[in-house]
């Protein structure tokens, strides 16, 4: 007898409605299962025995055959358990018919409980958008189920749950998706680090609180101990807040990379990802043998803070080069080519040589030249050229360190940022921009009207630099965030030069 069932498939960042198909014939008994299942998949046949045994039900000692389809989609991970013992179930004849319009997701265990699954959101959202009425899942997931909109959840702690609900023996109470209600019903976890922690640096907290504005890629560089690090780790505390449907966009990314918590399963704050210098190409970028989402995708509509720049290895950097300029990433291997979402702010430190005192006021370097040159030479041109604004970091003086006069706390700057970024979203409203480091060069020649003072001083600037044509659209950029900040409708020669400032390091490196 022949039973279907529905399941969701991930390729990537994408899901796909799987058909179950579960055939019992005569013969000797085996359990074969076909449809390009990958390990994980082949051995739900151990699980989905042991936990239809341990649930009081029969497993069949038949031919059990299993086509997942379509046959061509490769099939990974455990979320097919629930709807093959449904199937089972249902061609045995131990279930008389499975509710109409619904799909079956979950990891079952061997006493019949179901496990977390990954995915689970954006495979809601998959059964949605193809017209289904009601999915069943892991009870554990249906708070994260439950940001889907328009369908019905039922969550379920175990297969004997799911059995009883289907013979109307005891009823499974449904989730409505509430999607945008649930995100305003949630508050934002306080920021632990605060701009206040801060001594001096007021250049670096400006340049911070620029590339804020206008999501700028940003390089800070100084010796040991000036407060790097603790700059990039004050960032999250003056970005603007995520609006809805790009805080569900990231929820999804995690939700499928298994990174999400089951009890918060909404991603409220932007991502802050600082991966060790020693990660691979496929850890920092996306791939491996199952394609996962790599660092920069985890760092989507976050930051992506590389600390120890040069220390990275040069490939892995090197890879960095069509994200930061594309908005996402690519991976093709001999299994199949997916893309990733990778809009993320960079931010990144490194020491000016490898002592770390290269033009120290007050220490020598112990480094030759070749070596200092060396050093700085591990980052290479094309990608030196995607950073907006370059910091040079000082040590901080004494008298600045033992100040008991309160620093500027994250509170202003933040408040600055988000009317700047208020500004941006009403002028891009037409583009489907966000930010003014996402103009191309059609919008750049658009919004960045200069006035005749700025338009002499960029012409001369840009002669001396040097600028790449690159670099030239990223400082008229770095220039409309500084305007949006000072609330200037045109880049005034204070804005361009300011960007400029911040250029300049590149023009030396």
């Amino acid at each position: 007898m022949l039973a279907c069932t529905n399941s969701c498939a991930m390729v990537g960042l994408e899901g796909f409605i799987i058909r179950v198909e579960v055939d019992l014939s005569p013969g000797v008994p085996k359990f074969n299962m076909v449809g390009l299942p990958d390990t994980a998949v082949q051995e739900a046949k151990e699980r989905v025995r042991a936990a239809l045994r341990n649930s009081g039900c029969e497993f069949p000692m038949r031919r059990i055959t299993v086509n997942l389809a379509p046959a061509d989609l490769k099939k990974e991970g455990p979320a097919y358990d629930l709807p093959i013992a449904i199937g089972i179930m249902l061609s045995s004849g131990q279930l008389d018919s499975a509710p109409a319009g619904s799909v079956f997701l979950g990891e079952l265990s061997l006493d019949g409980s179901l496990r977390h699954t990954n995915g689970i959101l954006t495979m809601v959202s998959v059964a949605r958008n193809q017209g289904f009425d009601s999915v069943f899942v892991p009870a554990v997931d249906a708070e994260e189920a439950s940001l889907v909109e328009d369908i019905a959840v039922y969550p379920a702690p175990s297969l004997d749950s799911v059995v009883r609900h289907i013979r109307g023996e005891a009823m499974l109470e449904p989730m409505r998706g509430d999607g945008w209600a649930h995100c305003a019903a949630l508050t934002y976890a306080p920021i632990q680090m605060d701009m206040a922690n801060i001594k001096g640096q007021e250049h670096a907290k400006r340049a911070l609180e620029v590339a804020a504005a206008g999501f700028h890629n940003l390089l800070f560089s100084g010796p040991p101990g000036s407060g790097k690090t603790l700059l990039a780790r004050c960032l999250p505390s003056i970005l603007p807040r995520m609006i809805p449907k790009k805080a569900l966009e990231v929820t999804k990314i995690y939700s499928v990379h298994g990174a999400l918590q089951c009890e918060n399963p909404l991603i409220l704050q932007r991502p802050f990802r600082s991966p060790h210098y020693t990660i691979s190409n496929a850890g920092l970028v996306g791939g491996g043998r199952t394609l996962r989402p790599g660092e920069i995708t985890l760092s989507h509509r976050g930051v992506l803070f590389l600390d120890e720049l040069p220390e990275f290895n040069h490939s892995a950097l090197e890879s960095l080069r069509q994200p930061l300029e594309d908005k996402v990433v690519t991976i093709s291997r001999v299994s199949g080519s997916v893309t990733y979402p990778a809009s993320f702010m960079m931010v990144a430190a490194m020491n000016p040589c490898p002592c770390g005192f290269h033009n120290h006021p007050a220490r020598e370097c112990t480094c030759s030249p070749s070596t200092v040159a060396r050093y700085q030479k591990k980052i290479s041109g094309p990608l030196m050229d995607r950073v907006d604004v370059f910091v040079e970091v000082p040590p901080v003086e004494y008298e600045k360190l033992v100040d008991a006069v309160p620093s500027e706390g994250s509170s202003g700057p933040r408040e600055r940022v988000e009317q700047a970024r208020e500004v941006q979203r009403e002028r891009f409203s037409d583009n489907g921009f966000l930010c003014n480091s996402e103009m191309g060069p059609a919008e750049v020649w658009q919004y960045c009207q200069l006035d005749d003072g700025a338009r002499s001083l960029l012409q001369t600037a840009a002669q001396r630099l040097t600028l790449s044509a690159r670099a030239f659209h990223r400082v008229l950029k770095v220039s409309r965030t500084i305007a949006d900040l000072d609330g200037s409708d045109s880049i005034g020669v204070p804005h361009l030069a300011e960007a400029l400032q911040y250029r300049a390091r590149a023009a030396t490196a």
